[in-house]
């Protein structure tokens, strides 16, 4: 009976209060939207340095014609420097480090650039003689990248030793930012959420102290007077949890998971699977924002 009556006296506040509630539902889903939306960023950032860092290659540019580097003072590198690197690259010395190695001449460079810049008036531009030869080596272990660099860098004939992990990191960087951008929105929006919650619990509470006052005087308890509004925002936050909470799980499934991956399927992605791990937590700060606003709110403006 009494669980009937705190139900009804919910719902009646829902009712009165039906466009503030609808505001709350709606900001706290925009909210905890961006609240997945950087949960999501952060678990296909850690699903992407898995997949490439087992990846990760180290290239040698061989010395150019056009080569400005001190190391390629002597002009461009010699057959017979080339194949000292390629010695070394077979030797027991680098064995430990080098998983493997392909060669890659500057009329292969020339293909792959312009495949990769095909749509780029770059692409008809350059020319083979421009681009360096390469040696691009696969580590047994990416994080020794500094001990292939120290056996490659100084010897005659090598412009450059590069590390794919730099741009890699960078992207990730970037990645970073735009999780914590979206996490600092989503802290700005659930701070007008409680501010909404806490004006629709007053506003309930206004409108219905002719109840409570007479609640009071018939030895109602705190709690069955203060717990239908508790109830108010608390469901008008679930509500919108459970928006954000679909819709997170919807874009990990079906544009991460499924467009993504088709169109990239080379990469690794995660799926909606990964997404529900975040549910319970989108759920959980709905119910504890809404609850503890209430509470702050009903002690100050409902004293019984």
């Amino acid at each position: 009976m009494r669980f009937a009556f705190v139900l009804g006296e919910t719902f009646s506040g829902i009712r009165r209060n039906l466009s503030m509630v609808v505001s709350v539902v709606l900001v706290t889903f925009i909210s905890l939207t961006f609240v997945g939306a950087a949960g999501l960023l952060q678990q296909q950032i850690n699903q992407m340095k898995g997949y490439w860092y087992d990846r990760v290659e180290v290239a040698i540019f061989l010395c150019t014609d056009t080569s400005t580097t001190t190391s390629c003072a002597s002009g461009p590198v010699t057959d017979s420097q080339r194949q000292a690197v390629q010695d070394l690259l077979e030797a027991p010395t680098a064995a430990p480090y080098v998983k493997s190695f392909d060669y890659e001449s500057q009329d292969q460079a020339l293909e792959i650039f312009q495949e990769q810049f095909k749509n780029s008036a770059m692409a008809g531009t350059v020319t083979a003689d421009q681009l360096p030869e390469s040696f691009r080596v696969a580590l047994v272990d990416p994080e020794q990248y500094e001990v292939v660099n120290e056996l490659f860098s100084s010897m005659p004939g090598v412009e450059i030793v590069s590390d794919q992990r730099e741009l890699l990191e960078q992207i990730f960087s970037l990645m970073n930012m735009a999780s914590v951008i979206a996490v600092s929105v989503a802290v700005v929006m659930l701070v007008c959420a409680v501010l909404l919650i806490a004006t629709t619990i007053r506003l309930s509470a206004f409108s219905r102290r002719r109840e409570t006052g007479i609640m009071r005087l018939v030895g109602a308890s705190k709690t069955m007077i203060q717990l239908p509004f508790l109830l108010e925002g608390v469901i008008a936050a679930l509500a919108g949890a459970v928006l954000a909470s679909v819709t997170t799980w919807a874009v990990a499934e079906f544009f991460i998971g499924d467009w993504l991956t088709g169109q990239y399927p080379g990469t690794g992605f995660i799926a909606g699977g990964d997404a529900l791990v975040l549910i319970p937590l989108l759920l959980l700060v709905a119910v504890l924002l809404a609850a503890l606003s209430s509470i702050l709110t009903l002690r100050r403006y409902l004293k019984v």
